[in-house]
């Protein structure tokens, strides 16, 4: 039998905090009382974003937990051809189409949100005129590249995954995918050829990830993840969406919020041992 797969999947913008540490700690006890192997992968398809430093820090501070897993580590700015390539596929279905709106015509044009609690797209370049789109490629306007929505899920139909609550170990439950609520998701974002849904499950196909471990912010995003593999004929992981660190105001702790980093807590005196007993992995 194959061995499972699980692997933690940073994305180099930041430091890692204790949210990031109790994810990487619960993927790796995983994978090792499943007998199975621990991988981690670089999500750094954000150009501007993405910074080496982070990715060198992202590595450094998971070695200091104490984190082993197998090389090389992947780093998805090297994989853009791959993701075209898959993007392509859902072109010549006639599923993705360009989009040229702005996030404040988005804003605009919306009278929903989806469960990130951002715009819903209105739909608006859905209608371009076919000519009007040409010379807006060739004169290299900035797009994107959005799928439709409603017509990839009325190939695919009722969409449905397995999950493991609390642990991998637990029997299997199984939920409905509901893609249709993030309205007609961003496949390709302006100046990359892919977007995180796609690269991510591309990638857990290419690495043979058999059980996917995010938080549990994270559940609702797994609709399109879904519904990608049907369409992309990829194999589906079992899912297991493990709890959230919090802040003092009751906010998972976040990047964006500049969250206490590991390297502060170690600046500050924590030990390696006094992290991972704090998140509930001590020996």
């Amino acid at each position: 039998m194959t061995k499972p797969v699980l692997r933690f999947a940073p994305s180099p913008n930041g430091r890692l905090h204790l949210g990031h540490a109790y994810s990487a700690l619960f993927t790796a006890t995983w994978a090792e009382r499943l007998g199975g192997r621990f991988l981690v992968r670089i999500e750094d398809t954000d150009p501007t974003r993405s910074k080496p430093e982070f990715t060198e820090a992202i590595l450094a501070d998971l070695a200091w937990l104490g984190l082993a897993w197998e090389e090389p580590v992947w780093h998805q700015s090297t994989r853009f051809p791959v993701y075209a390539a898959h993007a392509d596929r859902l072109k010549a279905m006639d599923l993705l189409y360009p989009c040229f709106c702005s996030r404040t015509d988005v804003a605009a044009s919306s009278g929903a949100t989806d469960p990130d609690g951002a715009p819903v797209y209105g739909g608006t370049c859905r209608h371009l005129d076919p000519g009007r789109v040409a010379e807006r490629l060739a004169a290299g306007d900035p797009v994107q590249w959005r799928l439709r929505m409603d017509e990839a899920v009325a190939r695919t139909g009722l969409l449905t995954y397995a999950v493991a609550q609390p642990t991998p170990l637990d029997r299997p439950q199984i939920r409905y995918a509901q893609p249709l609520r993030w309205g007609d998701a961003v496949i390709q974002r302006k100046g990359t050829p892919t977007s995180y849904h796609l690269s991510v499950v591309v990638d857990d196909e290419a690495q043979g990830v058999t059980h996917v471990t995010r938080g549990r912010d994270m559940e609702a995003s797994t609709d399109i993840h879904v519904l990608l593999q049907m369409l992309l004929g990829l194999t589906q992981p079992l899912y297991t969406f493990h709890r959230l660190l919090l802040d003092e105001t009751g906010r998972k702790l976040s990047k964006s919020r500049q969250s206490r980093s590991l390297a502060d807590l170690r600046d500050a005196g924590w030990t390696a041992d006094a992290v991972r007993a704090h998140l509930g992995f001590g020996s």
